[in-house]
């Protein structure tokens, strides 16, 4: 199976649709994300369709609706979790300060601890051990 996003005219996905890989084959019977995105304007409309994968083999990472596509590096990009947060090389966002090495009990970003003190931010997950 194949899958496509479509997007709006801000390039944010706003659908992922799963298309049969018969219904992407060109003439030659090869692959072809243009018959894919014909297949899709034909079924759904008119509009920006782009291919994506659930192993990130097209695009970086498989769409969700409200990622972003961006045109120049061809790749799909999260939202973005937090406004202290950057994006990286690897177009991931990372956070203002490393992980605690110490991943247990493991640790949420606070964004509010950041601004107050940019010395915080990822806090100790509260979870509760059964007695």
């Amino acid at each position: 199976m194949a899958h496509f996003a479509q997007l709006d005219e801000s390039n944010i996905v706003t659908a992922v649709y799963v298309v049969a890989d018969a219904d992407c084959l060109d003439g030659d019977g090869n692959e072809s994300e243009a018959v894919g995105i014909a297949f899709c304007e034909s079924l759904f409309g008119s509009g920006t369709y782009k291919q994506t994968s659930y192993n990130g083999n097209i695009r970086k990472q498989y769409a969700w609706v409200g990622d972003t596509y961006d045109t120049a590096k061809d790749v799909y990009i999260r939202p973005k979790p937090h406004a202290s947060w950057v994006l990286n090389s690897n177009n991931d966002w990372e956070a203002p300060l490393a992980l605690p090495d110490n991943n247990f009990p493991g640790y949420d970003w606070d964004e509010s601890a950041y601004q107050a003190d940019n010395n915080t931010g990822w806090v100790a997950r509260n979870l509760t051990v059964p007695s």
